[in-house]
């Protein structure tokens, strides 16, 4: 299991603002800010994302690379790839796939892919097998 990700954004600010109107629905509710100056010698500053006590998704400022990174987005419901898509093309996103099966990988494979605002492939995914046991 993953911990933590950083991603390298162009505006941070215009990249908090995009999050933050997406990640909730996601159930990704709590913000942190981490004042690089705490942390060893060139150590950036970070923007967090979390939930359930832990922070996991980290924006730093710099060049973005958006051909470096796929980020997945657990999603509990088709209906909520639905909305994530339809809330990040609200904010500004570009659209990759609409939501819909994803049938190369599974029957059961729903979700929906966009590009944030710095081109960063974003997915949004349900895959009912692995909600099945809760």
């Amino acid at each position: 299991m993953l911990d933590h990700i950083f991603l390298t954004v162009n505006d941070i600010d215009r990249s908090i603002a995009f999050y933050e109107r997406v990640l909730p629905l996601l159930g990704i509710n709590v913000r942190h800010n981490y004042d690089g100056k705490d942390g060893p010698p060139a150590h950036p500053d970070l923007k967090g994302f979390g939930a359930n006590g832990r922070m996991f998704f980290w924006l730093r400022e710099g060049k973005a690379a958006p051909g470096a990174v796929h980020i997945g987005f657990v999603a509990d419901s088709e209906e909520m790839v639905n909305e994530a898509h339809a809330k990040a093309l609200a904010a500004g996103a570009a659209e990759i796939h609409p939501p819909g099966p994803q049938l190369h990988y599974d029957p059961r494979y729903y979700a929906a892919q966009v590009r944030d605002l710095d081109g960063y492939s974003l997915e949004f995914v349900y895959k009912s097998w692995q909600h099945e046991a809760e």
